[in-house]
C-alpha cells in the first residue's frame, strides 16, 4: 500500500466510455469488489474493497491488466482503497533532452580528467584537452554499455525504463558513472534477475575489450620532474582482472616504472572493473541487490544487512592495521553508510515471487564472481 495522495482535480464520474480497454469487472471482482469507477486522465480508478490479503491481490490483478496494456496498484485516496490502472508506457517519447545534456557535458568533463591522464595541461594549453577523446570513448564506452544492458532487457522484459543518465562530476575520471531509471514494476524474479545481471555483463564484456585495447596502444611518458618529485601523484589499485588479462596478452602494466604509465584507455577500463564491483555490491537498488534478491528471496535483507559492517571493518583494518591514511580509507567508509541507506531502503519487490531456474543461479554466482576479480582493497591513493 502507498501513502495516501490527492484524487486530483478533474475526475470524472463516468463510468463507462473509459473503461472499455480495461479487464472485464468479472475479472476484477474475484480479488477485489469494486463499488465505484472513476477516471482521471489515462487513469482507469477502481474503488473498492481487497477479498484477499493486498499482496496477493495485486499479484492476481497485475498480470490480467498488463493483458491489457495497464500496469495496476494498490493504493489509498482520501481514506478509500483505490485499484489504479495507468496505461503501459514502453520506450522514450520524443527526444530526451536531459541524457543528451548530460551526456555531452560528461563528454566534456571526462576529456579534461582525461588530459591529466595524458600529461597534458588542461589550463595551460585548453586546445589540446581534445587529444583525450580516447580516455572519453573507453569511459563512455563501458559505462554506456552497462546500462544499456539493463536498457535492453528492461525492453525485454517490457519494464518501463529511462535512456541513460550520465552524471558529468570533477573526479580523476570525470564522471560519476551512469544510471537508468525503472518505472515500471518487475513482474517477477526473473526479470528482476535478468535486468539486474544485464547491466555488469555487458560492461565487462566491453572492459575486457577496452583493457585488451588499451594495453596495446603506447605509454604515456611522465615528465621527468614531476617522477623525480612523485608528491602527490595518484596511484591506482590494480584489480586482479586487469592483471589476469595484462598476463593473457603479455603486455607490461608498468607498476615499477615511475617514468612510464599505461595508456590513459586503460585507466578506462580501469573504470569499468571499479564501477563492476561498487555495483554488483549485494544491497538495495544496486545491480547486486536486485540479482541476491531475485536469487536469495526474502534472505536478502539478512546478508544485505551485513555488508555495511563488512566495509568498515575494511576501512578499519587498512587504517590501523595496514596504516592507510584517511584519503585511503575514506572511500570504504563513504560506501559503508551508503550501502546501509540502501539495504535500509530494501531491494526491489516482484510482483510474483517464484524460485529462479538453476542456470540462473548459475549465471548469478558467475557474476559475482566476476565481480569479485574486480575488487581492490586500495582502488586509489595519493602518493
Amino acid at each position: 500500500m502507498e501513502d495516501p495522495e490527492s484524487a486530483g482535480v478533474g475526475t470524472s464520474q463516468s463510468t463507462e466510455p473509459g473503461f472499455r480497454d480495461g479487464p472485464p469487472l468479472e475479472r476484477i471482482e474475484s480479488v477485489f469488489r469494486v463499488y465505484e469507477r472513476r477516471t482521471d486522465g489515462e487513469q482507469l480508478l477502481y474503488y473498492g474493497d481487497p477479498l484477499v490479503h493486498p499482496e496477493r491481490a495485486i499479484q492476481e490483478l497485475w498480470p490480467v491488466f498488463r493483458e491489457n496494456g495497464y500496469e495496476a496498484r494498490l493504493t489509498r485516496r482520501h481514506g478509500e482503497i483505490v485499484l489504479v490502472a495507468e496505461p503501459v508506457s514502453i520506450g522514450v517519447d520524443g527526444i530526451p533532452w536531459t541524457n543528451v545534456f548530460l551526456l555531452l557535458a560528461t563528454v566534456v568533463s571526462t576529456m579534461f580528467a582525461g588530459a591529466l591522464w595524458y600529461q597534458i595541461d588542461p589550463f595551460a594549453n585548453p586546445t589540446d584537452v581534445w587529444r583525450a577523446w580516447p580516455f572519453t570513448v573507453a569511459v563512455l564506452g563501458v559505462l554506456g554499455v552497462h546500462e544499456l544492458g539493463h536498457y535492453v532487457m528492461s525492453r525485454y522484459h517490457q519494464v518501463d525504463a529511462s535512456l541513460p543518465y550520465f552524471i558529468p562530476f570533477p573526479t580523476i575520471i570525470g564522471t560519476m558513472g551512469a544510471v537508468i531509471k525503472l518505472k515500471g514494476q518487475m513482474p517477477n524474479r526473473k526479470a528482476l534477475f535478468d535486468i539486474g545481471v544485464a547491466g555488469p555483463l555487458a560492461g565487462l564484456v566491453a572492459t575486457v575489450a577496452v583493457t585488451v585495447i588499451g594495453l596495446h596502444l603506447p605509454p604515456t611518458t611522465v615528465p621527468e620532474a614531476v617522477a623525480q618529485e612523485g608528491e602527490g601523484a595518484i596511484q591506482l589499485g590494480i584489480p586482479p582482472m586487469l592483471e589476469l588479462i595484462a598476463a593473457a596478452t603479455d603486455q607490461p602494466l608498468y607498476l615499477d616504472d615511475p617514468t612510464t604509465n599505461v595508456n590513459p584507455v586503460v585507466v578506462g577500463a580501469w573504470v569499468g572493473m571499479f564501477i563492476t564491483f561498487l555495483n554488483l555490491i549485494p544491497v538495495g537498488q544496486l545491480d547486486g541487490g536486485h540479482i541476491l534478491r531475485a536469487m536469495a528471496g526474502e534472505y536478502h535483507a539478512t546478508i544485505s544487512s551485513l555488508v555495511p559492517g563488512v566495509l568498515f571493518v575494511l576501512a578499519g583494518y587498512l587504517y590501523y592495521v595496514a596504516d592507510y591514511g584517511l584519503q585511503t580509507v575514506f572511500i570504504w567508509v563513504f560506501w559503508g553508510f551508503l550501502t546501509a541507506v540502501f539495504a535500509a531502503a530494501g531491494a526491489a519487490r516482484p510482483i510474483t515471487d517464484e524460485q529462479l531456474d538453476p542456470g540462473r543461479y548459475a549465471v548469478g554466482l558467475l557474476t559475482f564472481g566476476l565481480g569479485a576479480l574486480c575488487f581492490m582493497p586500495v582502488p586509489l591513493q595519493v602518493v
